[in-house]
């Protein structure tokens, strides 16, 4: 009976972190593609340039592969280092998506202030030599959110030196429409378009964090489980 838990927890976890690897290898690979056709695509703040979608999906996916290896292989081979190297490192990273959600609920504000002032800081490479990616992605959220700057449409003026902004800010685009009058501009503040677009989402992310704990959750109690019917089985042929 024992030894039939044993076979399906281990088969369980194999499955489980089989899953977890292909996730991996799909975000990893959707972080290259846009990397290699995108450049920096979405990259929108001045003083992290290296934090753009491309990278970010490249560091995940990278993470989740190489724990995702370490989970099944220690469930095949029923290997204690391991089974706990997976463990920790998991556990590791559970405990630092909760300090990083309770510091952004504490210094929401301050994460707020802080995010305007270095998206305006931004502007001013709108267009620039080696700035496609930041370049093509305000171009992206302002035609797709119908929104013109950070805080207002204003915001360009300060980049331009003058009373025009971007043609993407335009209601309906056309070449150098951002001459025109203010009155067929998108005048909405695009900082708060996108906040609204992630309250309005705000089920779907929470559902989509649960889920993501609850997958977590089901990886540690199954490494530790298995880690500790190691150590028994072990224990009793020593």
């Amino acid at each position: 009976m024992a030894e039939g838990c044993m076979m399906a927890l281990r088969y369980g976890m194999v499955f489980f972190n089989l899953l977890f690897w292909l996730g991996g290898c799909g975000i990893l690979g959707v972080g290259i593609w846009l990397s290699v056709t995108q450049g920096n695509f979405a990259t929108l703040s001045s003083s992290l340039p290296s934090l753009s979608a491309a990278n970010l999906l490249i560091t995940v996916g990278t993470i989740i592969m190489v724990i995702g290896c370490l989970g099944c292989v220690g469930a095949v081979k029923e290997s204690r280092p391991l089974l706990l190297t997976f463990f920790i490192l998991l556990l590791l990273i559970f405990f630092l998506e909760i300090l990083c959600i309770m510091l952004f609920f504490i210094y929401q504000d301050e994460i707020d202030q802080y995010a305007q002032r270095d998206l305006k800081k931004g502007l001013q490479l709108f267009g620039t030599e080696g700035n496609v990616g930041l370049t093509n992605a305000w171009m992206i959220v302002q035609t797709d959110f119908r929104c013109c700057g950070v805080t207002n449409h204003t915001d360009w003026f300060e980049v331009y030196n003058a009373s025009r902004v971007p043609d993407s800010c335009c209601l309906e685009y056309s070449d150098n429409c951002g001459l025109d009058n203010p009155g067929t501009w998108w005048t909405a503040p695009c900082y708060e378009r996108v906040k609204d677009w992630l309250s309005e989402n705000l089920v779907a992310l929470w559902i989509f964090a649960l889920c993501t704990a609850l997958t977590q959750i089901l990886g540690l109690v199954f490494s530790m489980t298995m880690f500790c019917q190691a150590v028994k089985v072990e224990t009793f042929y020593a």
